[in-house]
């Protein structure tokens, strides 16, 4: 089984080297195939040999090996991470056509995390593929029927269209994009509709404990913006790798906040 996690691992570290490219021209409108890879510096092609993932980032010191400028810590850190996911992907399932399934999901996660964090967009040539996509793939995972993946859409996409117009009705103000909508039905699709209500909380506790520091640190109020697609993202992966701890940590939740109601109402 080493050698298995040792090849999912090089190979999801290969794809992010090729999602650092996506990350890049996505949101530019470039095309992700052509020109090939090059220094936004010097402009010179980078030669495969200096294009290994990990490797030639920390061989060349974080710099081009013709003009020297510096190459952002990101491309290493998306390249491990992705290996990273796959090699849990695959400890998770095994061997099974699910790990391929999850392998696609996840690139499309770390895809559309990072495009949130740079523009707070989550780009539609992702997420709305992804939605067909993973219905298809529901008859490849025999724990999740076709049927729970169209609810997983419906539910994903419908729960927070319902949040978003709402907070807009209610104050006026755009809170939430409709980019998380897409994203939330997309995962639907994927991981069905049991995973909709887990990804929501786990994304929202996620998002609480890092958007509350930042307000404080920033001084910002209440309408700071930030990107929910990466928490969302993060919450989905949570479920998908730990679904078997979900029930017992709701109710850890919940006694939680009923301690506290009782706790200011008493």
């Amino acid at each position: 089984m080493i050698k298995f996690l040792c090849f999912s691992f090089v190979l999801g570290a290969v794809i992010g080297s090729f999602l650092n490219v996506c990350i890049y021209r996505i949101p530019a409108g470039q095309s992700i195939v052509s020109p090939r890879s090059r220094c936004p510096n010097c402009l010179t092609p980078i030669h495969w040999y200096h294009n290994i993932p990990i490797f030639s980032w920390l061989l060349l010191k974080g710099r081009c090996a013709y003009c020297a400028e510096p190459f952002s810590w990101r491309y290493p850190l998306i390249e491990f991470l992705n290996g990273l996911l796959f090699a849990l992907v695959l400890w998770r399932f095994g061997l099974q056509p699910a790990t391929l399934v999850f392998w696609v999901l996840v690139a499309g996660l770390v895809t559309i995390s990072f495009i949130d964090l740079d523009h707070q967009i989550i780009p539609d040539v992702i997420s709305l593929p992804g939605i067909p996509v993973g219905f298809l793939c529901s008859f490849a995972i025999p724990w999740i029927s076709w049927q729970e993946s169209l609810a997983g859409i419906l539910l994903g996409g419908g729960t927070l269209l319902a949040i978003a117009l709402g907070y807009e009705l209610l104050t006026g103000q755009e809170g939430m994009g409709f980019g998380d909508v897409k994203l939330l039905a997309m995962l639907g699709a994927f991981l069905g509709w049991t995973a909709i209500f887990p990804t929501i909380f786990l994304g929202s506790v996620l998002g609480s404990l890092v958007g509350i520091p930042l307000m404080l640190i920033k001084k910002a109020d209440r309408r700071l913006a930030i990107p929910f697609g990466p928490f969302l993202a993060a919450g989905a992966l949570a479920y998908l790798f730990f679904v078997a701890f979900w029930a017992p940590l709701m109710a850890w939740y919940l006694d939680i906040m009923g301690y506290w109601w009782h706790s200011i109402s008493s």
